[in-house]
Protein backbone atom coordinates (compact mmCIF):
# COMPACT_ATOMS: atom_id res chain seq x y z
CA UNK A 1 0.00 0.00 0.00
CA UNK A 2 2.83 2.35 0.39
CA UNK A 3 4.42 2.27 -3.12
CA UNK A 4 0.64 2.38 -4.07
CA UNK A 5 0.35 6.01 -2.42
CA UNK A 6 3.71 6.65 -3.63
CA UNK A 7 2.60 6.50 -7.43
CA UNK A 8 -1.03 7.84 -6.47
CA UNK A 9 0.52 11.16 -4.91
CA UNK A 10 3.11 11.63 -8.35
CA UNK A 11 -0.07 11.07 -10.71
CA UNK A 12 -1.89 14.27 -8.72
CA UNK A 13 1.43 15.95 -9.29
CA UNK A 14 0.91 15.69 -12.48
CA UNK A 15 -2.30 15.81 -13.41
CA UNK A 16 -4.69 17.20 -9.81
CA UNK A 17 -7.06 14.87 -9.19
CA UNK A 18 -10.90 15.93 -9.67
CA UNK A 19 -13.65 15.41 -7.50
CA UNK A 20 -15.15 12.06 -8.12
CA UNK A 21 -18.19 10.56 -6.23
CA UNK A 22 -18.55 7.08 -4.68
CA UNK A 23 -19.86 4.89 -7.33
CA UNK A 24 -23.36 3.07 -6.80
CA UNK A 25 -22.46 0.60 -9.19
CA UNK A 26 -20.24 -0.56 -11.70
CA UNK A 27 -17.80 2.57 -13.53
CA UNK A 28 -17.54 2.48 -17.49
CA UNK A 29 -14.88 -1.05 -18.00
CA UNK A 30 -11.62 -0.02 -19.35
CA UNK A 31 -9.38 -2.90 -20.91
CA UNK A 32 -5.95 -2.97 -20.55
CA UNK A 33 -3.12 -5.49 -20.51
CA UNK A 34 0.54 -5.34 -18.24
CA UNK A 35 2.44 -4.53 -21.15
CA UNK A 36 0.35 -1.31 -22.11
CA UNK A 37 0.60 -0.19 -18.57
CA UNK A 38 4.57 -0.65 -18.31
CA UNK A 39 4.55 1.48 -20.99
CA UNK A 40 2.49 4.72 -19.81
CA UNK A 41 4.96 4.01 -16.54
CA UNK A 42 8.25 3.90 -18.49
CA UNK A 43 6.96 7.30 -20.65
CA UNK A 44 6.18 8.79 -17.30
CA UNK A 45 9.66 8.69 -16.25
CA UNK A 46 10.82 11.35 -18.86
CA UNK A 47 7.84 12.94 -20.31
CA UNK A 48 4.33 14.27 -18.50
CA UNK A 49 1.69 12.10 -19.24
CA UNK A 50 -0.88 12.50 -21.24
CA UNK A 51 -4.78 12.71 -20.13
CA UNK A 52 -5.74 9.68 -21.42
CA UNK A 53 -2.87 7.99 -20.02
CA UNK A 54 -3.49 9.35 -16.62
CA UNK A 55 -7.22 8.43 -16.79
CA UNK A 56 -6.00 4.75 -17.51
CA UNK A 57 -3.20 4.34 -14.81
CA UNK A 58 -5.70 6.40 -12.40
CA UNK A 59 -8.56 4.13 -12.87
CA UNK A 60 -5.88 0.74 -12.31
CA UNK A 61 -4.59 2.45 -9.13
CA UNK A 62 -7.88 3.24 -7.65
CA UNK A 63 -9.71 -0.68 -8.35
CA UNK A 64 -6.45 -2.11 -6.86
CA UNK A 65 -6.64 0.25 -3.91
CA UNK A 66 -10.53 -0.31 -3.87
CA UNK A 67 -10.41 -4.30 -3.97
CA UNK A 68 -7.85 -4.10 -1.30
CA UNK A 69 -9.92 -2.48 0.65
CA UNK A 70 -12.73 -4.62 0.08
CA UNK A 71 -10.60 -8.12 0.81
CA UNK A 72 -9.36 -6.63 4.22
CA UNK A 73 -13.17 -6.42 5.26
CA UNK A 74 -14.25 -9.65 7.00
CA UNK A 75 -17.39 -10.00 5.60
CA UNK A 76 -16.36 -9.68 2.24
CA UNK A 77 -17.08 -12.75 -0.77
CA UNK A 78 -16.23 -13.55 -4.17
CA UNK A 79 -19.33 -12.76 -5.27
CA UNK A 80 -19.74 -9.76 -3.33
CA UNK A 81 -16.86 -8.73 -5.44
CA UNK A 82 -17.90 -9.86 -8.89
CA UNK A 83 -20.97 -7.59 -8.56
CA UNK A 84 -18.85 -4.83 -7.56
CA UNK A 85 -16.47 -5.04 -10.78
CA UNK A 86 -18.98 -6.27 -12.88
CA UNK A 87 -22.49 -5.49 -11.71
CA UNK A 88 -25.57 -7.21 -10.12
CA UNK A 89 -27.49 -9.26 -12.19
CA UNK A 90 -31.27 -9.53 -11.83
CA UNK A 91 -32.61 -11.58 -8.51
CA UNK A 92 -35.69 -13.08 -9.79
CA UNK A 93 -36.05 -16.55 -8.79
CA UNK A 94 -35.73 -18.09 -11.92
CA UNK A 95 -32.02 -15.65 -13.02
CA UNK A 96 -31.03 -17.18 -9.74
CA UNK A 97 -31.73 -21.09 -10.48
CA UNK A 98 -30.48 -20.60 -13.86
CA UNK A 99 -26.96 -18.94 -12.63
CA UNK A 100 -26.81 -22.22 -10.31
CA UNK A 101 -27.41 -24.50 -13.39
CA UNK A 102 -24.77 -22.28 -15.27
CA UNK A 103 -22.41 -22.75 -12.67
CA UNK A 104 -22.66 -26.63 -12.16
CA UNK A 105 -22.59 -27.30 -16.00
CA UNK A 106 -26.12 -28.79 -15.77
CA UNK A 107 -27.59 -26.59 -18.26
CA UNK A 108 -28.87 -28.15 -21.29
CA UNK A 109 -28.04 -27.05 -24.76
CA UNK A 110 -30.00 -26.47 -27.76
CA UNK A 111 -28.26 -28.57 -29.74
CA UNK A 112 -28.05 -31.53 -27.37
CA UNK A 113 -31.98 -30.89 -26.70
CA UNK A 114 -32.47 -31.19 -30.81
CA UNK A 115 -29.85 -33.86 -30.50
CA UNK A 116 -32.46 -35.61 -28.35
CA UNK A 117 -35.02 -35.37 -30.92
CA UNK A 118 -36.83 -32.88 -28.15
CA UNK A 119 -38.48 -30.05 -29.82
CA UNK A 120 -36.55 -26.69 -28.54
CA UNK A 121 -38.35 -24.89 -26.47
CA UNK A 122 -40.14 -21.53 -27.80
CA UNK A 123 -41.55 -18.58 -26.54
CA UNK A 124 -44.63 -16.79 -27.98
CA UNK A 125 -43.44 -12.95 -29.08
CA UNK A 126 -44.37 -10.33 -26.76
CA UNK A 127 -47.60 -8.11 -27.77
CA UNK A 128 -46.46 -4.41 -28.77
CA UNK A 129 -42.85 -4.99 -29.47
CA UNK A 130 -42.20 -1.87 -27.47
CA UNK A 131 -44.71 0.42 -29.43
CA UNK A 132 -46.85 3.01 -28.03
CA UNK A 133 -50.70 3.65 -29.33
CA UNK A 134 -51.99 6.79 -29.89
CA UNK A 135 -53.80 7.16 -26.36
CA UNK A 136 -50.65 6.85 -24.85
CA UNK A 137 -49.63 10.23 -25.96
CA UNK A 138 -51.02 12.12 -23.03
CA UNK A 139 -49.04 14.98 -23.51
CA UNK A 140 -49.18 15.64 -27.25
CA UNK A 141 -50.94 18.42 -28.88
CA UNK A 142 -53.83 17.64 -30.16
CA UNK A 143 -55.82 18.93 -33.23
CA UNK A 144 -59.16 18.01 -34.48
CA UNK A 145 -59.65 17.54 -38.19
CA UNK A 146 -63.18 17.49 -39.96
CA UNK A 147 -64.25 15.92 -42.43
CA UNK A 148 -63.85 18.00 -45.71
CA UNK A 149 -67.26 17.11 -47.77
CA UNK A 150 -69.74 15.85 -44.59
CA UNK A 151 -71.13 16.52 -41.45
CA UNK A 152 -73.27 14.48 -39.12
CA UNK A 153 -76.98 14.51 -40.39
CA UNK A 154 -75.86 14.62 -43.81
CA UNK A 155 -77.31 11.64 -46.43
CA UNK A 156 -74.80 9.07 -47.36
CA UNK A 157 -72.81 9.28 -50.14
CA UNK A 158 -72.63 5.41 -51.04
CA UNK A 159 -76.06 4.30 -50.49
CA UNK A 160 -78.40 7.78 -50.38
CA UNK A 161 -80.67 6.42 -47.85
CA UNK A 162 -78.97 6.29 -44.91
CA UNK A 163 -77.65 9.20 -42.81
CA UNK A 164 -74.20 9.50 -41.47
CA UNK A 165 -73.49 10.32 -37.70
CA UNK A 166 -69.91 10.69 -35.86
CA UNK A 167 -68.10 7.74 -34.59
CA UNK A 168 -67.17 7.10 -30.63
CA UNK A 169 -63.86 6.87 -31.92
CA UNK A 170 -61.49 9.00 -34.17
CA UNK A 171 -59.54 8.10 -36.67
CA UNK A 172 -55.65 8.68 -35.44
CA UNK A 173 -51.99 9.74 -36.45
CA UNK A 174 -49.71 10.39 -34.33
CA UNK A 175 -46.30 12.64 -35.84
CA UNK A 176 -43.17 12.90 -33.89
CA UNK A 177 -41.64 16.26 -34.40
CA UNK A 178 -37.95 17.20 -33.33
CA UNK A 179 -36.88 20.53 -31.61
CA UNK A 180 -34.62 22.07 -29.07
CA UNK A 181 -35.38 21.52 -25.48
CA UNK A 182 -35.63 25.61 -25.17
CA UNK A 183 -36.47 27.05 -28.51
CA UNK A 184 -36.54 30.75 -29.05
CA UNK A 185 -38.19 33.66 -30.94
CA UNK A 186 -36.39 36.73 -31.61
CA UNK A 187 -39.11 39.89 -32.66
CA UNK A 188 -37.11 42.09 -34.92
CA UNK A 189 -39.01 45.34 -33.69
CA UNK A 190 -39.45 47.91 -36.82
CA UNK A 191 -37.64 51.06 -36.07
CA UNK A 192 -38.47 54.70 -37.85
CA UNK A 193 -36.37 57.72 -37.98
CA UNK A 194 -37.49 61.45 -38.68
CA UNK A 195 -35.18 62.81 -41.44
CA UNK A 196 -35.94 66.09 -40.13
CA UNK A 197 -35.95 66.09 -36.51
CA UNK A 198 -34.34 62.52 -35.28
CA UNK A 199 -37.43 60.80 -33.60
CA UNK A 200 -36.91 57.37 -33.83
CA UNK A 201 -40.41 55.20 -33.55
CA UNK A 202 -40.25 51.82 -32.37
CA UNK A 203 -42.65 49.05 -33.40
CA UNK A 204 -45.12 47.90 -30.38
CA UNK A 205 -44.24 44.57 -28.92
CA UNK A 206 -47.09 41.52 -29.98
CA UNK A 207 -49.27 41.08 -27.36
CA UNK A 208 -48.48 38.11 -24.90
CA UNK A 209 -44.66 38.81 -25.39
CA UNK A 210 -44.26 39.63 -21.81
CA UNK A 211 -41.58 41.24 -20.46
CA UNK A 212 -39.30 38.36 -19.19
CA UNK A 213 -36.88 37.02 -21.38
CA UNK A 214 -37.18 33.28 -19.91
CA UNK A 215 -40.77 32.52 -19.62
CA UNK A 216 -41.95 29.94 -16.99
CA UNK A 217 -41.77 27.04 -19.46
CA UNK A 218 -38.09 27.85 -19.60
CA UNK A 219 -37.45 27.44 -15.66
CA UNK A 220 -39.83 24.17 -15.66
CA UNK A 221 -37.72 22.43 -18.52
CA UNK A 222 -34.27 23.26 -17.40
CA UNK A 223 -35.57 21.62 -13.65
CA UNK A 224 -37.15 18.44 -15.54
CA UNK A 225 -33.89 18.54 -17.48
CA UNK A 226 -31.51 18.60 -14.45
CA UNK A 227 -33.20 17.39 -11.32
CA UNK A 228 -35.50 14.93 -13.13
CA UNK A 229 -33.35 13.45 -16.00
CA UNK A 230 -30.05 14.17 -14.58
CA UNK A 231 -28.41 16.39 -17.70
CA UNK A 232 -25.81 18.85 -15.81
CA UNK A 233 -25.64 22.45 -17.02
CA UNK A 234 -22.68 22.22 -19.08
CA UNK A 235 -24.50 20.00 -21.21
CA UNK A 236 -27.41 21.57 -21.72
CA UNK A 237 -25.08 24.79 -22.69
CA UNK A 238 -23.33 22.70 -25.53
CA UNK A 239 -26.57 21.08 -26.80
CA UNK A 240 -28.28 24.61 -26.93
CA UNK A 241 -25.22 25.96 -28.43
CA UNK A 242 -24.84 23.56 -30.99
CA UNK A 243 -28.76 24.14 -31.98
CA UNK A 244 -28.13 27.90 -32.50
CA UNK A 245 -29.61 29.05 -29.06
CA UNK A 246 -27.38 29.84 -26.38
CA UNK A 247 -28.25 29.02 -22.67
CA UNK A 248 -24.96 29.37 -20.83
CA UNK A 249 -24.87 27.05 -17.52
CA UNK A 250 -24.53 30.09 -15.11
CA UNK A 251 -28.18 31.09 -16.66
CA UNK A 252 -29.50 28.39 -16.67
CA UNK A 253 -28.57 28.18 -12.43
CA UNK A 254 -30.10 31.63 -12.26
CA UNK A 255 -33.70 30.73 -13.91
CA UNK A 256 -33.85 27.62 -11.56
CA UNK A 257 -32.40 29.46 -8.81
CA UNK A 258 -34.96 31.80 -8.87
CA UNK A 259 -37.55 29.64 -9.80
CA UNK A 260 -37.29 27.43 -6.55
CA UNK A 261 -37.57 30.71 -4.63
CA UNK A 262 -40.98 31.32 -6.18
CA UNK A 263 -42.32 27.97 -5.56
CA UNK A 264 -40.69 27.10 -2.45
CA UNK A 265 -43.70 27.19 -0.51
CA UNK A 266 -45.38 24.15 -2.27
CA UNK A 267 -42.51 22.14 -0.86
CA UNK A 268 -43.07 23.23 2.54
CA UNK A 269 -46.92 22.38 2.46
CA UNK A 270 -45.78 18.81 1.00
CA UNK A 271 -43.47 18.80 3.42
CA UNK A 272 -46.06 19.14 6.17
CA UNK A 273 -48.77 16.94 4.65
CA UNK A 274 -46.24 13.78 4.45
CA UNK A 275 -45.56 14.18 8.11
CA UNK A 276 -48.99 13.08 8.74
CA UNK A 277 -48.56 9.81 6.85
CA UNK A 278 -49.83 6.17 7.78
CA UNK A 279 -46.64 4.72 5.86
CA UNK A 280 -43.19 6.07 5.87
CA UNK A 281 -40.26 5.10 3.35
CA UNK A 282 -36.86 5.97 4.32
CA UNK A 283 -33.57 5.20 2.95
CA UNK A 284 -29.96 7.65 2.10
CA UNK A 285 -27.18 7.46 -0.07
CA UNK A 286 -24.00 9.10 -0.33
CA UNK A 287 -23.52 12.62 -2.09
CA UNK A 288 -21.12 15.31 -2.22
CA UNK A 289 -21.72 18.79 -1.23
CA UNK A 290 -18.21 20.83 -1.44
CA UNK A 291 -18.68 23.57 1.37
CA UNK A 292 -19.63 20.56 3.90
CA UNK A 293 -16.22 18.69 2.55
CA UNK A 294 -14.47 21.70 4.04
CA UNK A 295 -14.04 21.39 7.62
CA UNK A 296 -14.36 24.81 8.60
CA UNK A 297 -17.50 26.14 6.71
CA UNK A 298 -20.50 26.84 9.11
CA UNK A 299 -23.98 25.09 7.87
CA UNK A 300 -26.45 27.85 6.34
CA UNK A 301 -28.77 26.95 9.09
CA UNK A 302 -27.12 26.35 12.79
CA UNK A 303 -29.87 23.39 13.51
CA UNK A 304 -29.33 21.68 9.75
CA UNK A 305 -26.46 19.13 11.44
CA UNK A 306 -27.12 17.13 13.34
CA UNK A 307 -23.98 15.84 14.39
CA UNK A 308 -21.03 18.53 13.99
CA UNK A 309 -18.79 16.18 13.70
CA UNK A 310 -19.80 13.97 11.15
CA UNK A 311 -18.54 13.91 7.89
CA UNK A 312 -20.25 12.26 5.74
CA UNK A 313 -22.77 13.58 3.73
CA UNK A 314 -26.10 11.94 2.53
CA UNK A 315 -28.81 12.66 0.38
CA UNK A 316 -31.98 10.69 2.17
CA UNK A 317 -35.18 10.10 0.56
CA UNK A 318 -38.35 9.53 2.08
CA UNK A 319 -41.40 8.54 0.49
CA UNK A 320 -44.48 8.73 2.55
CA UNK A 321 -48.14 7.83 2.14
CA UNK A 322 -51.56 9.96 2.73
CA UNK A 323 -54.61 8.59 1.76
CA UNK A 324 -53.65 7.01 -0.88
CA UNK A 325 -51.10 9.62 -2.16
CA UNK A 326 -47.26 9.08 -2.16
CA UNK A 327 -44.96 12.32 -1.54
CA UNK A 328 -41.37 11.90 -2.56
CA UNK A 329 -38.94 14.29 -0.07
CA UNK A 330 -35.09 14.36 -0.51
CA UNK A 331 -33.00 16.05 1.86
CA UNK A 332 -29.10 16.76 1.36
CA UNK A 333 -26.95 17.15 4.42
CA UNK A 334 -25.11 15.59 7.59
CA UNK A 335 -28.06 13.75 8.58
CA UNK A 336 -29.03 10.09 8.20
CA UNK A 337 -32.37 9.28 6.54
CA UNK A 338 -33.52 7.79 10.35
CA UNK A 339 -32.17 11.56 11.50
CA UNK A 340 -34.13 13.12 8.71
CA UNK A 341 -37.51 11.29 9.51
CA UNK A 342 -37.41 12.32 12.90
CA UNK A 343 -37.20 15.92 11.97
CA UNK A 344 -40.56 15.55 9.64
CA UNK A 345 -42.20 13.39 12.17
CA UNK A 346 -42.29 16.32 14.84
CA UNK A 347 -44.85 18.12 12.20
CA UNK A 348 -46.87 15.14 13.15
CA UNK A 349 -50.66 15.90 14.21
CA UNK A 350 -50.36 14.31 17.68
CA UNK A 351 -53.66 13.00 17.42
CA UNK A 352 -52.93 10.79 14.72
CA UNK A 353 -51.54 7.28 15.44
CA UNK A 354 -48.05 5.84 15.20
CA UNK A 355 -47.03 5.66 11.46
CA UNK A 356 -45.77 2.00 9.57
CA UNK A 357 -41.96 2.95 8.86
CA UNK A 358 -40.33 0.76 5.89
CA UNK A 359 -36.44 0.74 5.83
CA UNK A 360 -33.64 -1.72 6.07
CA UNK A 361 -32.23 -2.88 8.62
CA UNK A 362 -29.15 -0.34 9.52
CA UNK A 363 -29.20 1.37 12.76
CA UNK A 364 -28.70 4.69 11.20
CA UNK A 365 -32.07 4.42 9.75
CA UNK A 366 -33.56 4.42 13.46
CA UNK A 367 -32.74 6.97 15.82
CA UNK A 368 -34.03 6.44 19.49
CA UNK A 369 -36.37 9.52 19.15
CA UNK A 370 -38.25 8.08 16.50
CA UNK A 371 -41.89 6.73 17.73
CA UNK A 372 -42.62 4.34 14.71
CA UNK A 373 -44.06 0.73 13.92
CA UNK A 374 -40.79 -0.76 12.53
CA UNK A 375 -41.05 -2.58 9.48
CA UNK A 376 -37.94 -3.75 7.30
CA UNK A 377 -37.27 -4.68 4.40
CA UNK A 378 -37.76 -8.33 2.63
CA UNK A 379 -36.10 -8.34 -0.46
CA UNK A 380 -32.87 -7.39 1.95
CA UNK A 381 -33.16 -10.14 3.85
CA UNK A 382 -33.55 -12.35 0.06
CA UNK A 383 -30.95 -11.19 -1.50
CA UNK A 384 -28.82 -12.55 1.79
CA UNK A 385 -29.54 -15.65 0.24
CA UNK A 386 -29.21 -14.63 -3.86
CA UNK A 387 -25.74 -13.57 -2.77
CA UNK A 388 -24.83 -17.18 -1.46
CA UNK A 389 -27.43 -19.50 -4.17
CA UNK A 390 -24.64 -20.71 -6.20
CA UNK A 391 -22.88 -21.96 -2.67
CA UNK A 392 -25.60 -23.49 -1.25
CA UNK A 393 -28.31 -24.04 -4.35
CA UNK A 394 -30.47 -26.68 -2.36
CA UNK A 395 -31.06 -24.41 0.74
CA UNK A 396 -31.13 -20.88 -0.90
CA UNK A 397 -33.95 -21.99 -3.67
CA UNK A 398 -36.09 -23.76 -0.68
CA UNK A 399 -35.96 -20.27 1.01
CA UNK A 400 -36.57 -18.09 -2.43
CA UNK A 401 -39.39 -20.08 -4.01
CA UNK A 402 -41.11 -19.60 -0.30
CA UNK A 403 -40.70 -15.92 -1.18
CA UNK A 404 -41.56 -15.83 -4.33
CA UNK A 405 -45.00 -16.82 -2.85
CA UNK A 406 -45.69 -14.24 -0.69
CA UNK A 407 -44.93 -11.80 -3.49
CA UNK A 408 -47.39 -13.57 -5.57
CA UNK A 409 -49.74 -13.15 -3.00
CA UNK A 410 -49.03 -9.53 -2.45
CA UNK A 411 -48.75 -8.88 -6.40
CA UNK A 412 -52.65 -10.70 -6.53
CA UNK A 413 -54.16 -8.78 -3.37
CA UNK A 414 -52.76 -5.22 -6.05
CA UNK A 415 -54.54 -6.35 -8.46
CA UNK A 416 -57.38 -7.30 -7.00
CA UNK A 417 -57.38 -3.68 -5.28
CA UNK A 418 -58.07 -4.68 -1.93
CA UNK A 419 -58.13 -2.71 1.40
CA UNK A 420 -55.35 -3.07 3.95
CA UNK A 421 -57.63 -5.34 6.30
CA UNK A 422 -58.96 -7.37 3.48
CA UNK A 423 -54.95 -7.81 2.26
CA UNK A 424 -53.66 -8.34 5.33
CA UNK A 425 -56.47 -11.10 6.09
CA UNK A 426 -55.41 -12.56 2.64
CA UNK A 427 -51.54 -12.36 3.72
CA UNK A 428 -52.38 -14.42 6.92
CA UNK A 429 -54.27 -17.08 5.14
CA UNK A 430 -52.45 -17.49 2.06
CA UNK A 431 -48.69 -16.22 3.19
CA UNK A 432 -48.69 -17.30 6.89
CA UNK A 433 -48.39 -20.66 6.87
CA UNK A 434 -45.73 -20.57 4.11
CA UNK A 435 -44.08 -18.19 6.45
CA UNK A 436 -44.33 -19.83 9.53
CA UNK A 437 -42.66 -23.16 7.67
CA UNK A 438 -39.48 -20.75 6.91
CA UNK A 439 -38.87 -19.63 10.45
CA UNK A 440 -39.21 -23.14 11.62
CA UNK A 441 -36.61 -23.81 8.69
CA UNK A 442 -34.58 -21.53 9.84
CA UNK A 443 -34.35 -22.45 13.49
CA UNK A 444 -33.79 -25.84 12.35
CA UNK A 445 -30.58 -25.31 10.58
CA UNK A 446 -28.76 -23.33 13.44
CA UNK A 447 -29.85 -25.74 16.13
CA UNK A 448 -29.38 -29.05 14.56
CA UNK A 449 -26.14 -27.35 13.58
CA UNK A 450 -26.86 -28.21 9.67
CA UNK A 451 -25.44 -25.00 8.32
CA UNK A 452 -21.50 -23.66 10.03
CA UNK A 453 -23.36 -19.85 11.78
CA UNK A 454 -20.15 -17.96 10.30
CA UNK A 455 -20.58 -19.24 6.82
CA UNK A 456 -22.86 -17.16 4.06
CA UNK A 457 -25.61 -19.34 4.64
CA UNK A 458 -24.90 -18.89 8.20
CA UNK A 459 -24.98 -15.20 7.92
CA UNK A 460 -28.06 -14.97 5.97
CA UNK A 461 -30.21 -17.35 8.16
CA UNK A 462 -29.28 -15.42 11.19
CA UNK A 463 -30.48 -12.08 9.28
CA UNK A 464 -33.67 -13.52 9.00
CA UNK A 465 -33.91 -14.65 12.21
CA UNK A 466 -32.64 -11.28 14.28
CA UNK A 467 -35.11 -9.38 12.18
CA UNK A 468 -38.05 -12.28 11.67
CA UNK A 469 -40.57 -10.19 13.48
CA UNK A 470 -40.18 -6.62 11.36
CA UNK A 471 -39.53 -8.71 8.01
CA UNK A 472 -42.99 -10.32 9.14
CA UNK A 473 -45.06 -6.92 10.06
CA UNK A 474 -47.04 -7.55 6.47
CA UNK A 475 -48.85 -10.67 8.51
CA UNK A 476 -49.68 -8.65 11.48
CA UNK A 477 -50.63 -5.17 10.60
CA UNK A 478 -52.92 -3.82 8.00
CA UNK A 479 -51.05 -1.74 5.22
CA UNK A 480 -47.39 -2.64 5.92
CA UNK A 481 -45.40 -3.34 3.13
CA UNK A 482 -42.81 -6.11 1.79
CA UNK A 483 -40.14 -4.02 1.11
CA UNK A 484 -38.38 -0.56 0.89
CA UNK A 485 -38.11 -0.72 -2.96
CA UNK A 486 -40.31 2.37 -3.48
CA UNK A 487 -37.92 4.68 -1.52
CA UNK A 488 -34.87 3.40 -3.48
CA UNK A 489 -36.57 3.75 -6.60
CA UNK A 490 -36.76 7.09 -5.78
CA UNK A 491 -32.96 7.38 -4.68
CA UNK A 492 -32.06 6.74 -8.00
CA UNK A 493 -33.04 10.37 -9.00
CA UNK A 494 -29.98 11.37 -6.63
CA UNK A 495 -27.99 8.88 -7.73
CA UNK A 496 -28.12 9.97 -11.05
CA UNK A 497 -27.49 13.42 -10.34
CA UNK A 498 -24.25 12.23 -8.21
CA UNK A 499 -23.04 10.06 -11.38
CA UNK A 500 -23.49 13.02 -14.37
CA UNK A 501 -22.91 15.97 -12.10
CA UNK A 502 -20.79 14.59 -9.40
CA UNK A 503 -21.45 17.12 -6.71
CA UNK A 504 -23.31 20.19 -5.49
CA UNK A 505 -21.50 23.36 -4.99
CA UNK A 506 -23.02 24.31 -1.60
CA UNK A 507 -25.70 23.90 0.56
CA UNK A 508 -28.22 26.06 -1.33
CA UNK A 509 -27.09 24.51 -4.46
CA UNK A 510 -28.26 21.29 -2.95
CA UNK A 511 -31.26 22.60 -1.12
CA UNK A 512 -32.59 23.80 -4.80
CA UNK A 513 -31.92 20.24 -6.34
CA UNK A 514 -33.80 18.48 -3.46
CA UNK A 515 -36.56 21.18 -3.81
CA UNK A 516 -36.98 20.02 -7.58
CA UNK A 517 -36.45 16.71 -6.60
CA UNK A 518 -39.36 16.27 -4.69
CA UNK A 519 -41.75 17.89 -6.69
CA UNK A 520 -41.03 15.89 -9.73
CA UNK A 521 -40.72 12.51 -8.50
CA UNK A 522 -44.23 13.49 -6.43
CA UNK A 523 -45.28 13.98 -9.78
CA UNK A 524 -44.64 10.84 -10.92
CA UNK A 525 -45.75 8.74 -8.18
CA UNK A 526 -49.11 10.62 -8.97
CA UNK A 527 -49.77 10.32 -12.52
CA UNK A 528 -49.11 14.26 -12.66
CA UNK A 529 -47.45 16.02 -15.59
CA UNK A 530 -44.44 17.22 -13.76
CA UNK A 531 -43.75 19.95 -16.63
CA UNK A 532 -47.36 21.12 -16.17
CA UNK A 533 -47.17 21.19 -12.55
CA UNK A 534 -43.68 23.23 -11.82
CA UNK A 535 -45.27 25.78 -14.98
CA UNK A 536 -48.14 26.31 -13.49
CA UNK A 537 -46.56 26.82 -10.00
CA UNK A 538 -44.19 29.35 -11.33
CA UNK A 539 -47.15 31.31 -13.01
CA UNK A 540 -49.29 31.19 -9.98
CA UNK A 541 -46.49 32.23 -6.96
CA UNK A 542 -48.61 34.78 -5.64
CA UNK A 543 -51.72 32.87 -5.37
CA UNK A 544 -49.43 29.31 -3.95
CA UNK A 545 -47.55 31.79 -1.59
CA UNK A 546 -51.58 32.96 -0.17
CA UNK A 547 -52.96 29.10 -0.39
CA UNK A 548 -50.32 26.38 -0.83
CA UNK A 549 -52.84 23.93 0.13
CA UNK A 550 -54.59 24.54 -2.95
CA UNK A 551 -51.87 24.16 -5.03
CA UNK A 552 -50.79 20.18 -4.41
CA UNK A 553 -50.30 18.03 -7.23
CA UNK A 554 -53.57 16.02 -7.07
CA UNK A 555 -55.35 18.99 -6.71
CA UNK A 556 -53.97 22.19 -9.29
CA UNK A 557 -55.82 21.75 -12.32
CA UNK A 558 -59.46 21.99 -9.83
CA UNK A 559 -57.69 25.30 -8.97
CA UNK A 560 -57.29 26.31 -12.10
CA UNK A 561 -60.90 25.23 -12.94
CA UNK A 562 -62.17 27.72 -10.59
CA UNK A 563 -60.21 30.49 -11.48
CA UNK A 564 -61.24 30.16 -15.16
CA UNK A 565 -65.02 28.95 -14.63
CA UNK A 566 -67.95 31.94 -14.62
CA UNK A 567 -68.94 33.54 -11.47
CA UNK A 568 -72.73 33.35 -10.39
CA UNK A 569 -74.29 37.07 -10.41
Amino acid sequence: MGNLRKIKKACQRLHPLPAQPEADGPAERIDLDQSELEAILERAKTTPMSEEEYAKLHAVIETLVFLTQELEKKRVSIQRLKQLLFGATTETTKKVMKKILDEAGKEDKPADAAAQGQEPETHPKPQGHGRNGAESYVGAEKVCVLHASLKPGDACPRCQKGTVYESVEPGRLVRIRGQAPLGATVYELQKLRCHLCGEIFTAEAPPGVGADKYDAESASMIALLKYGSGLPFNRLERLQGSLGIPLPAATQWEIVDHSAGRIGPALEEMTRQAAQGQILYNDDTGMKVMTLCDPDAKPIKPDTSSAPDRKGVFTSGIISVVDGRRIALFVTGHRHAGENLAALLKQRVCELDRPIQMCDALSRNMPKELQTIVANCLTHGRRQFVDVAVNFPDECLYVLKILKVVYTNDAVAKDQDMSPEQRLAFHKAQSGPKMDDLKAWLAAQIEKRRVEPNSGLGEAIGYMRKHWDKLTLFLRHPGAPLDNNLCEQALKKAILHRKNAYFYKTEHGAHVGDLFMSLIHTCELNGVNPFEYLTELNKHADELAAHPTDWMPWNYRDTLAKQVAPQPI
